[in-house]
């Protein structure tokens, strides 16, 4: 599973909103987000546009959905996760290892050339096709209960075009 997250602008302020520290203070939102190999999105959490990003892992982690596949129990979390390097804290790591999920994040100063970008290029496309609904580009609503049924939405819509794409 591949994590990312994305800030957007919220003009009206209201639930789930903070200063964003790359627009000038000015409210915003985060949306982070866990998707899978294809890009297909799993989760997404909403929080104000200042939280921190490796606080924002454990959550996502744990909206996990019960994955069917091979014969046996239902996955209930992933084997691998990968994020860049806003989610590098060694206790993130621990806690996904306590857990049992294999955290590939690179460290904050290290050189790059890692080869993640093969793999977290498909949670940056379906950040762009989620950023793509306009709904989500902007906020403009204010209760957050609102903004969840539009990336609900919006993850749904996604997973369409997905499973459309393959069918055809």
């Amino acid at each position: 599973m591949i994590v990312d997250g994305v800030t957007v602008r919220a003009f009206g302020g209201g639930e789930a909103t903070g200063p964003s520290p790359v627009d000038r203070r000015k409210k915003g939102t985060k949306h982070t987000l866990m998707v899978d190999r294809r890009g297909m999105p799993l989760a997404i959490r909403t929080a104000g546009a200042n939280a921190s990003d490796h606080r924002q892992i454990l959550p996502v982690v744990l909206d996990f959905p019960r994955v069917k596949g091979t014969p046996g129990r239902p996955k209930e979390l992933p084997d691998d996760l990968y994020a860049d390097r806003g989610y590098d804290s060694e206790a993130t790591r621990a806690l996904l290892r306590w857990l049992g999920i294999e955290p590939h994040i690179p460290k904050q100063r290290a050189p790059h050339g890692s080869g993640l970008g093969k793999v977290r290029w498909v949670v940056e496309r379906t950040i762009a096709w989620l950023k793509g609904l306009r709904r989500l580009r902007v906020r403009y609503d204010r209760l957050g209960v609102i903004i969840d049924a539009w990336t609900t939405l919006a993850a749904n819509v996604i997973c369409f075009r997905i499973l459309h794409h393959d069918a055809m």
